[in-house]
């Protein structure tokens, strides 16, 4: 691999870490009633496991409550028992038309939990990225046995994979920092 083949490969990976941290935390109640706690919710839509947000609109008219208006009414049942079935621990009541979430206030014992999720869903973010580190340096030593790259140009690479290294890390402690404090303070 050339050298900007391998600080590609890894800066599109490192992305792809922080992309997926972005949206685990998106999914961690803070007190606060957001779309993004129905989004991983997959509902039996005539057979195929289909992203609720896909086949209902989601809003929360209040800070305390989730409306989701399914686009076809005869599926009501069916995101009823999804939203019961997932691990998320809302109940839906629904009157027909559409399901509405209460998103009771958390008391200080769960926030402490919810803070603990975020910080180990925060490392193996890190711990991915060093993977990443890992297998950039290791591509970079091998384009230097196959005569692709010279020592210079090898230590280079390993010096700009390590600056990537430390930018992505930045960018989930920040995230898991921004979390945190939501939890903490809603």
């Amino acid at each position: 691999m050339t050298q900007d083949e391998i600080l590609f490969d890894c800066e599109e990976r490192m992305d792809k870490a922080t992309t997926v941290l972005h949206g685990q935390l998106q999914g961690i109640r803070t007190g606060r009633a957001t779309p993004g706690l129905v989004d991983s919710i997959r509902v039996d839509y005539y057979g195929s496991m289909t992203p609720l947000k896909q086949i209902a609109s989601v809003s929360c008219p209040e800070p305390q409550q989730i409306v989701v208006r399914p686009y076809d009414a005869t599926q009501i049942s069916a995101m009823v028992k999804a939203i019961q079935a997932s691990d998320v621990g809302l109940t839906p009541n629904s009157d027909g038309r559409l399901i509405r979430l209460n998103v009771p206030s958390l008391s200080t014992e769960r926030r402490r939990q919810l803070v603990g999720r975020v910080k180990e869903l925060a490392e193996d973010a890190r711990i991915a990225i060093r993977n990443v580190r890992r297998d950039g340096n290791k591509h970079a030593d091998q384009s230097q046995k196959d005569k692709k790259l010279t020592e210079d140009d090898c230590d280079a690479v390993k010096e700009q994979v390590q600056e990537l290294t430390k930018q992505y890390e930045g960018k989930v402690n920040s995230m898991a920092e921004a979390k945190e404090k939501e939890v903490m303070d809603n």
